[in-house]
């Protein structure tokens, strides 16, 4: 039986009449995504018709999940809220602070030992507050979450960008920051800009080599890392229908890289075997008496170009298998001839080192046992692995039923590592090297999601491609970059040449999914006896203090960096061994801006101190000012924050004492936790002002006293030899959130709200 099945069962009640009504509303046809929106609409009953890209839209999400390394903030302001009990279903997920070394059983004790503290914590403030628990080792969030939580036509938020996971099993799901969490948590309102539509029509039918994972490898190429900025990715036609719900769901997890708000499939049979196989045939029971509201209405699915903002057409029977990367998850090659002239050209290493399977985004039952076919035909055919080999299974329910079904001892055979069932490299957690700063160039090739530089093992060397689970388990043993499965032979231990066959599998276990714990822990009904311990000496967890106000004159405020080119979540503050400070905001604020490239001598974590003008780290600069009394601004480029949801990149530089962060262009979760955290996030009206900022600039925003929505804001910098350059700046504020700028944070706002 589900969780939460009365939740579900009152969605499902209330869908028809308020989808009926939107559509009476917006006089057309609905697709997926708007016919959930409009339903989860604070307000209830639709009354107005959005506009897309421009509206802010209040919503009434139906549950949250939050993962350990960012459910420490979250929870930490929860705490602040004045709140006894969260308001909507919500569950942590312990799943990030395990870092892969030995192997699953010693990497889980160790993580037990050096974390404890924090994981206590986790499960103390779940209880608490009547959070659901999954325990270390219980799996990756989004696994868990498609395993047990989502349903079809539901809207869910989660602490982490790979929440749009859930869309495989045709949710509305979306990354966001603690503090947006925290609001939902606390019972009051989500909001978020109505998003434009992107429709995606496959056509064909996967087959051979190709898999799910090429087809938003493809979408990545086409759209880039920042095409799906602002809006939805709906999937349909019968390419779509005809794909397994993870097949889906590894579709929508990805989605985080083009920038979407999230990714969607509607509601189908692939779907319905799901719930059932996962023991939610009530789930599946009460979606099938409204299945036509769960998906797009056929009239959009039939003329999308009248419905959607924009529309992309996939044929997957002429698709083929894809590598993404190196360092962007969206440079897409096709394996073999043309992976081998780019790697030449681009001077990448042929030569593969590790084949890594898992994460998020490709843990299932259906991926690894598709992997394994291709590992058991090089048993089969006496061929030897030229790269190690890595998996990590999505859950517990995963490992045990794959481990049952003998499909983890095919990959033992081939003396895979095991790893824990949990995130491990693709976020970083991965003791490859004991100096990963002055370790060698290599090339990796795995089924994560994410590639950026340092990203899986802190070598900047490493060259991480991003492929198919099928396609991992070839190249890995094949051990070369641009090996294709389609055409090429491999010579065996006999001397024989041999081909790999196309990969096999099953969609679900054939004997069902088992498990023996599968690492739940639900919360007391009346937690209110619990308490909570965090030691003032702790270095892993700090109770949090309000920002103060920035007001409504900033002047002489400092240039803190001039970030050049690509600056991700991952660049602000870095994920590895800094994990372990999640929960601790000044310890990780050491980390602030230390991975972003200084426009003025390309090095990274190297600034000029105008106090001193000698040059230092960024943290160690910026607490310099900060002791001063002097704020500071951040300077950046396009898509500045993209990546992971954690609002650590937007709370460190806030902590530190930076007041504003100025960009051409910014990633949708990072601006919102800008805004949550009461500081200016603002766009150069014209982009080539970014030239203009030179690295002795004083700032002075000189109608802040004005801020107010659609008015630009002007700043006066002032350059070193006492020349000015009036500036042009645009911003996306409501009137909401300038409330949140002028109380110094949201959670401020909602403090101050509780104590009426």
């Amino acid at each position: 039986m589900a969780f939460d099945i009365d939740m579900i069962k009152k969605v499902y009640a209330n869908v028809v009449e308020r989808v009926d009504a939107a559509r009476e509303i917006t006089g057309k046809p609905l697709t997926l995504a708007e016919k959930i929106l409009y339903s989860h609409l604070w307000e209830g009953n639709p009354t107005k018709a959005f506009e897309r890209g421009k509206d802010y839209v209040d919503f009434a999400p139906d549950r949250i999940a939050l993962q350990d390394a960012t459910a420490q903030m979250a929870l930490l302001q929860f705490m602040q809220a004045g709140k006894s009990k969260v308001a909507v279903p919500t569950t942590t997920h312990c799943d990030h602070l395990i870092q892969a070394k030995n192997g699953a059983s010693s990497d889980l004790q160790s993580a037990l030992n050096t974390s404890n503290e924090v994981f206590n914590f986790l499960e103390s403030v779940s209880n608490k507050y009547g959070l659901g628990f999954w325990k270390p080792g219980a799996g990756i969030i989004h696994q868990v979450v498609l395993e047990n939580y989502a349903f079809p036509g539901g809207m869910m938020i989660g602490t982490d960008s790979h929440t749009v996971n859930a869309g495989g099993l045709g949710m509305v799901a979306i990354g966001v920051g603690g503090a947006d969490a925290v609001d939902v948590m606390a019972g009051m309102a989500w909001e978020l800009k109505f998003p434009k539509l992107i429709g995606v029509k496959l056509t064909g039918k996967l087959s051979g080599w190709t898999a799910p994972k090429d087809v938003i490898l493809k979408v990545a190429d086409i759209l880039t890392v920042k095409g799906g900025t602002g809006a939805i990715v709906e999937y349909f036609g019968p390419g779509a229908t005809a794909m397994s719900c993870t097949g889906k769901g590894t579709i929508c997890n990805m989605g985080a890289e083009i920038g979407a708000t999230t990714s969607t499939f509607g509601y189908d049979d692939s779907m319905e075997r799901y719930l059932r196989a996962t023991d939610r045939s009530d789930v599946a029971d009460e979606a099938n008496k409204v299945k036509d509201y769960l998906t797009g209405d056929s009239e959009v699915y039939e003329n999308p170009e009248q419905y959607f903002d924009q529309v992309i057409e996939i044929n997957l029977s002429e698709l083929s298998p894809l590598l993404n990367g190196p360092f962007t998850p969206d440079l897409s090659t096709k394996a073999g001839s043309d992976m081998t002239k780019a790697a030449n050209k681009n001077d990448w290493p042929l030569k593969v080192e590790w084949g890594l399977i898992g994460s998020c985004t490709n843990s299932s039952y259906e991926d690894l046992s598709r992997a394994a076919s291709i590992a058991q035909q090089a048993i089969d055919k006496n061929l030897k692995t030229k790269a190690e080999f890595g998996i990590n299974p999505g859950s517990e329910k995963v490992r045990y039923t794959a481990d049952r079904d003998g499909i983890l001892g095919v990959f033992e055979k081939l003396d895979a590592t095991i790893f824990t069932n949990a995130c491990g490299p693709c976020i970083g957690q991965w003791a490859r090297y004991s100096d990963p700063a002055n370790a060698p160039k290599n090339s990796i090739i795995h089924s994560f999601n994410r590639n950026f530089a340092k990203r899986a093992d802190g070598n900047p060397n490493t060259h991480a491609f991003v492929a198919s689970p099928e396609m991992v388990a070839a190249v890995a043993i094949a051990g070369r970059l641009d090996f294709n499965p389609v055409t090429d032979k491999l010579i065996n231990e006999n001397g024989e040449e041999v081909m790999l066959d196309e990969p096999t599998g099953w969609e679900l276990p054939p004997k069902g999914f088992e498990v023996k714990d599968d690492g739940y822990l639900a919360p007391e009904e009346d937690g209110s006896h619990v308490k909570i311990a965090v030691k003032e000496d702790s270095e892993r967890l700090q109770l949090l203090e309000p920002f103060t106000p920035l007001g409504n004159t900033i002047t002489g405020a400092k240039l803190l960096i001039k970030a050049f080119g690509k600056c991700t979540t991952d660049h602000i503050s870095m994920a590895g061994p800094w994990l372990r400070f999640r929960g601790h905001l000044d310890n990780i604020a050491n980390n602030t801006l230390i991975g972003a490239i200084n426009a003025f001598n390309k090095k990274t974590n190297f600034v000029k101190n105008q106090l001193t003008g000698e040059y230092d780290a960024v943290p160690a600069t910026q607490r310099a000012y900060k002791k001063a009394g002097i704020k500071t601004v951040v300077i950046g480029d396009h898509n500045y924050g993209e990546g992971s949801s954690r609002e650590h990149a937007a709370m460190q530089p806030r902590h530190l004492g930076v007041a504003a962060v100025i960009v051409k262009s910014f990633a949708r979760i990072h601006e919102t936790n800008l805004k949550k955290q009461g500081m200016l996030g603002l766009t150069f009206a014209n982009e080539a002002d970014y030239d203009l900022i030179k690295e002795n600039d004083t700032f002075n925003f000189i109608d802040l006293n004005e801020f107010a929505p659609d008015k630009q804001l002007t700043l006066e910098v002032v350059h070193e030899d006492g020349s000015k350059d009036l500036i042009k700046l645009n911003h996306t504020y409501n009137d909401a959130q300038i409330a949140w700028y002028k109380e110094g944070s949201a959670l401020n706002l909602i403090k101050k709200e509780n104590a009426k």
